[in-house]
Order: C-alpha cells, then sequence, then structure tokens
C-alpha cells in the first residue's frame, strides 16, 4: 500500500511522463545566452508571435481581474516567480525538506508533500534527481472570487530522475537520460494582502 501510495504521489508532483527519454542537455544556466540585436528605432513591428506569449487566451480575463483587483500586479514577474518557485520545491521535495515546502505551499499541499516524503523514508529509499531545464512557462488560467486569486502555470521540463535503495542501489530511473514533464501547478494568494507571495495550491499533470 506504501509502494501504491508513493506512486501515485510521485504522479502527482511530477506530472505527466511522455514517456520519451533523451540525453541529459546542459543545465539551462549553463547555455550561452541569445546574442543582442541592435535596436533599429525606425524599423515596422513585427506581429506578436503567439507562441512566445505566456498568458493563453483562457487565461485573460482572470488576469485582467487580478489586475483590476491588484494594480502592481506583473505578469513577467509573476511568471519568473513561478517558475524559481517550481524549481525550488521540486528541489526540497526531492531532498526531503519539509521547511521549505512549508514556505511554499498551502498547508493542504504541503501535508501532500510530506506524505509523501514520510513513505519514501519509511521505505529507505532516496531520490537523486536534477532539474535539467524548464522549456516553457505559461499561465493556462487564472480566476478571481472575492479576493483569492487562482493562477494555473503549465511547465514543460526536462528532469533526470533516480531512485535509490537503502544500500544506494539504483531501483529506478537513469541520471544519463531526461524525461519529459509536463506539469500544471496552481498558486493562490489574497489580493491586498500583507503577504506579497503566491503559494502552491494544487498539482497535476498537463
Amino acid at each position: 500500500m506504501v509502494a501504491g501510495f508513493l506512486a501515485l504521489r510521485l504522479y502527482s508532483v511530477l506530472g505527466k511522463r511522455t514517456g520519451h527519454e533523451q540525453p541529459i542537455a546542459r543545465p539551462v544556466e549553463e547555455r550561452a545566452g541569445a546574442l543582442s540585436v541592435p535596436r533599429v528605432v525606425d524599423a515596422k513591428p513585427e506581429p506578436r508571435d503567439e507562441a512566445t506569449r505566456p498568458i493563453e487566451p483562457k487565461a485573460e480575463a482572470g488576469i485582467r481581474a487580478i489586475i483590476a483587483g491588484e494594480p502592481g500586479f506583473d505578469v513577467a514577474r509573476f511568471v519568473e516567480g513561478a517558475q524559481s518557485a517550481y524549481r525550488m520545491t521540486l528541489e526540497a521535495f526531492w531532498k526531503g525538506d519539509r521547511n521549505v515546502l512549508n514556505d511554499l505551499a498551502v498547508p493542504s499541499v504541503r501535508d501532500a508533500f510530506v506524505d509523501a516524503i514520510d513513505a519514501r523514508e519509511g521505505a529507505g529509499e532516496t531520490l537523486d534527481n536534477r532539474l535539467v531545464s524548464i522549456e516553457r512557462v505559461r499561465i493556462i488560467d487564472a480566476s478571481v472570487d472575492g479576493r483569492e486569486a487562482r493562477i494555473a502555470v503549465r511547465f514543460d521540463a526536462d528532469i533526470a530522475a533516480v531512485t535509490r535503495d537503502a544500500d544506494g542501489q539504483v531501483i529506478a530511473g537513469s541520471l544519463t537520460d531526461a524525461v519529459e514533464t509536463h506539469d500544471v501547478w496552481t498558486f493562490a494568494r489574497t489580493l491586498k494582502s500583507a503577504d506579497p507571495n503566491w503559494k502552491l495550491a494544487d498539482t497535476d499533470e498537463a
């Protein structure tokens, strides 16, 4: 039962796996930066590429409602923060860092993470995982109910995942292959509250 529960929680935490594995690329922070292009003031602006926008059409009304409730809300800053929270939450879960999870997630989600950590530790297993890269981050839904705001974010990432037993032997996964992951995490916050932080309120697969 413990093994079954752990597998279920890992699936909900890490998202849907496509089954497609690929050689590990260098971490995103090690990749060469894009070359800067001189700005041409008189150039005719090109049409906006919808594929590069961080907000899907379904989420636009909700984002406008959030901005109406809190004019200082900045989409780009939120997306950047959500990406950092995604990385920090996964790393904390993998390491079993309950204190960090307490700061990043609402109580119900934190408790689910902690239950999975307890089950893993009870089985004598450890995770040797690495977030290789986050390929894409998009806001796919948003809503406001009273002062309670929720924003759903899709993360497409590559993760190298290994599970080791109590003796340190690999029992699942590989550090030489990256697995595509597709997660939808929902962040929540009370608008105009003293706490500026958004917290993880739900996890699901894309």
